[in-house]
């Protein structure tokens, strides 16, 4: 077993502690090409690889790293030179949680060890450009060295002591079980209906819907299940089966064939949802996860800020968007100077549409009256660069499609 030893870490004399302020003001004012060289440190340790691999982790390892340096920063401006505790933060937690949930080891800690080399690199330059008295950048640099070195060495040291915990809390955890199966069912494998229910406390034989709730990498590790509890709660089902499916990713199947979100959604404003549509058995249950899927790769194609969205009402988009290009291309055809109108004009419309253009009840939809429907319709018709009796069809579609873009 290797013992790692620290330097000792010493109090500075007052001139090298004003030192110390003045270094680290320089720290916390860092320019970007300082957070640019740390960033391609973290990345660098083969360790990092499947990490780097997961936009969504890499993120917050980065952000965790920074954040290391910023508490070293401040706790040696606040006293200089003493013992920095260790940054946990609930973000740290949850990393470290996450990280064991995919099967990394130790090794991942491996990050911290090469920062340390490039932020003691950019302290010496920093270092030899406060002061030219030998005996004071002598101790100034003693001082420091020990400081990151020990700063490092706990918070490493306490990281992997989160892992091992974490490792045993979740050693009875059917999570992987539960993946496993999954997996083996989207792949198409012959797993038996008996062995899934049992491994994901959860039958395929019933109806389902997949959904996968997502956020930032930096929303509260509890916000996507709480979310998740108001959507089962608006769809009035009690059972679900859930997979961890990355930092901030939840894949969901509920037994329902009724979803209800928006509603559950007014209180979770960060987190964002695609479902599949409706499926039976084994084949709906896989088949409405890969809809939910291109149901969120559609969205962020499109830049999208929708919130919520089914797969039903993106299935004509799926089925035109191959080329980017030529969508555009469409859209201007389609609904000529409408395409850039008000966006109010591009709702009114594909309202009264799909209405079957019954103004009163598209009025009902759009909380207004019937006359401000009427007068919306007859200025939309006027920037269409055809009339809409030989073109509703396509100008209907263009007009979902500049509603998902919306």
């Amino acid at each position: 077993m290797n013992i790692v030893t620290s330097p000792v870490v010493r109090e500075p004399s007052p001139d090298v502690a004003d030192l110390i302020r003045s270094g680290v003001e320089i720290v916390l004012a860092a320019p970007p090409e300082w957070a640019a060289d740390l960033n391609r440190a973290v990345m660098s340790p083969s360790g990092m690889a499947p990490i780097v691999a997961d936009e969504r982790l890499l993120e917050i390892a980065l952000q965790i790293n920074a954040g290391n340096l910023a508490h070293w920063a401040q706790s040696n401006l606040d006293a200089p030179g003493d013992r920095v505790s260790v940054n946990v933060t609930e973000q740290t937690t949850a990393f470290i949680r996450e990280l064991v949930r995919r099967g990394f080891d130790a090794g991942a800690l491996d990050s911290f060890r090469t920062a340390q080399n490039v932020a003691w690199q950019i302290w010496m330059q920093i270092c030899f450009g406060l002061t030219t008295d030998a005996v004071l950048l002598r101790e100034l640099l003693e001082v420091t060295s020990a400081s990151i070195a020990t700063f490092i060495d706990d918070t490493v040291a306490e990281l992997a002591r989160q892992l091992g915990v974490a490792r045993a809390e979740l050693a009875g955890d059917t999570h992987a079980q539960r993946r496993a199966a999954v997996a083996l069912i989207l792949e198409g494998a012959p797993i038996s209906p008996a062995r899934a229910s049992d491994q994901l406390r959860y039958s395929i034989d019933g109806p389902h819907t997949a959904m996968i709730l997502s956020g930032d990498v930096d929303m509260p590790p509890d916000e996507l299940e709480t979310a998740c509890e108001a959507v089962m709660i608006a769809s009035g089902v009690q059972r679900r089966l859930t997979v961890l499916a990355g930092a901030a990713e939840l894949w969901v199947w509920v037994p329902t064939a009724q979803l209800v979100v928006d509603p559950a959604l007014a209180a979770h404003p960060e987190v964002r949802v695609v479902a599949g549509s409706p499926g039976v058995g084994r084949e709906g249950f896989r088949r409405s996860h890969f809809q939910a899927l291109e149901c969120r790769s559609l969205l962020s194609q499109m830049g999208s800020s929708a919130r919520f969205a089914v797969y039903d009402d993106l299935r004509l988009l799926s089925a035109m968007s191959e080329d980017r290009k030529r969508v555009d291309e469409f859209v201007h055809e389609a609904l000529g100077d409408l395409a850039t109108a008000d966006p109010v004009l591009h709702e009114t419309m594909r309202i009264w549409m799909a209405e079957q253009c019954n103004a009163a009840a598209a009025a009902a939809r759009l909380y207004t009256h019937r006359n401000t429907v009427v007068r919306r319709i007859a200025r939309a018709q006027e920037l269409l660069p055809a009339p809409l009796s030989s073109s509703s069809a396509a100008v209907a579609a263009a007009l979902d499609i500049v509603r998902w873009r919306r």
